[in-house]
């Protein structure tokens, strides 16, 4: 971990969406049953802000909380992680958003979670409200799908921010997609519009097969196929991405402002199934080169988190200028930081430990285990 990076200079990522004060349980079961809650900051985007702040980035958080409380602890705990929230928005008439979740994993049955948020300040962000100003300069705007369902004031300006313009910033985005959030049956055709405006796209095998029918990396990559770089994500087994050849960021330590090309179109409202894809526009996509980097083995304390710190873990790779291999490893090992702590947020690995174990060779990386602490003491766990 390098430690946070001064916040007077241009930022090195923004990363816009809302974020919010979460209640964590004080132990293990149904929210009915839990008698009492820690509060912490909880938000995907926050989440990869302050991770990559503490991995040494210059980084801007972009959101809008209330006039309140809530809001002044969001302010001040994301920016005590190093993160700038000078352009961070307060509203005098919403409120901060609030949740309540247990602990066990989002993907099943057994987990819950309870959202304030309807009617939040951060619901009102939009073209008008968000000036294009407090995102331009940087290397790399991170956005999520989650913005995207919030309002359709949030809907038009994630279609504003990933809109092709001359300079704008290099686009990451993870679909991100909370079925709970989308009501109207629009996130298929939503969230593939936006990802394929974006330069480097996350999505999980499990969220590609709810929205589009298809769970083979693959297949994905078929049905997204404009974005430089596509991750895809699949849990315990790894990870898959596929690099375009000769793109933005093959081998680039500085990624390029955007240059405008036509993005695809949406295939219309509804589901939209693969077989309904809308024609693209622009230049034919060429050749990629797909790398597949396995997950080390983790003692798991909490899954929460895991998916922002792993596109921290990428992205801060992708300013470095590192190779595809070791980015996947990077994002990894700051997800692993994240499963083995209670919490949203873990300080990363530092830095030097890091790279050493993402440098190494393929049969010892398969014998990593990693656990609670590894992350202070360097205390790696190999197995046989």
């Amino acid at each position: 971990m390098s430690g946070p990076a001064p916040v007077d200079a241009a930022p090195d990522v923004v990363c816009l969406g809302e974020s919010m004060v979460t209640f964590l349980p004080s132990r293990p079961g149904r929210l009915a049953d839990v008698p009492s809650f820690t509060r912490a900051i909880g938000g995907a985007e926050s989440n990869v802000a302050c991770s990559l702040a503490a991995a040494g980035h210059r980084v801007r958080w972009v959101g809008r909380v209330g006039r309140d409380g809530f809001g002044d602890h969001l302010v001040d705990t994301i920016g005590g992680h190093g993160v700038d929230v000078t352009a961070v928005g307060r509203d005098p008439h919403r409120p901060t958003g609030v949740y309540f979740r247990t602990d066990e994993d989002r993907a099943t049955d057994a987990h819950e979670v309870v959202y304030y948020r309807a009617g939040s300040a951060a619901s009102a962000m939009s073209p008008a409200t968000v000036p294009y100003d407090s995102v331009a300069g940087a290397r790399i705007l991170h956005l999520t799908g989650i913005t995207a369902a919030l309002s359709a004031d949030c809907l038009a300006l994630m279609r504003e921010l990933t809109a092709p313009r001359p300079g704008r910033p290099l686009v990451s985005f993870d679909v991100n997609h909370r079925p709970g959030l989308w009501r109207d049956g629009s996130a298929p055709s939503v969230l593939l519009d936006l990802a394929r405006r974006a330069d480097v796209v996350f999505v999980g095998a499990d969220e590609a097969e709810r929205l589009w029918g298809v769970a083979d990396p693959a297949a994905i990559r078929a049905v997204l196929a404009e974005p430089a770089v596509l991750v895809v994500k699949r849990g315990a087994e790894g990870a898959v991405a596929f690099e375009r050849c000769g793109g933005p960021l093959a081998g680039n330590p500085a990624p390029p402002a955007f240059e405008a090309r036509g993005p695809g179109r949406s295939p219309g409202p509804g589901r939209g199934g693969v077989g309904k894809e809308a024609p693209r526009s622009g230049p034919a996509p060429g050749p990629d080169t797909v790398t597949r980097t396995p997950a080390p083995r983790v003692t798991v304390v909490s899954p929460v988190g895991a998916g922002d710190a792993f596109a921290a873990g990428i992205l801060s790779g992708t300013l470095r200028g590192l190779g595809m291999t070791a980015r996947l490893r990077h994002g990894h090992l700051v997800a692993a930081a994240v499963l083995t702590v209670p919490g949203d947020l873990a300080a990363p690995p530092r830095r030097g430990h890091a790279d050493r174990l993402a440098a190494l060779d393929d049969a010892a990386w398969g014998t990593l285990h990693l656990g609670p602490g590894w992350t202070g003491d360097d205390q790696e766990v190999r197995t046989p």
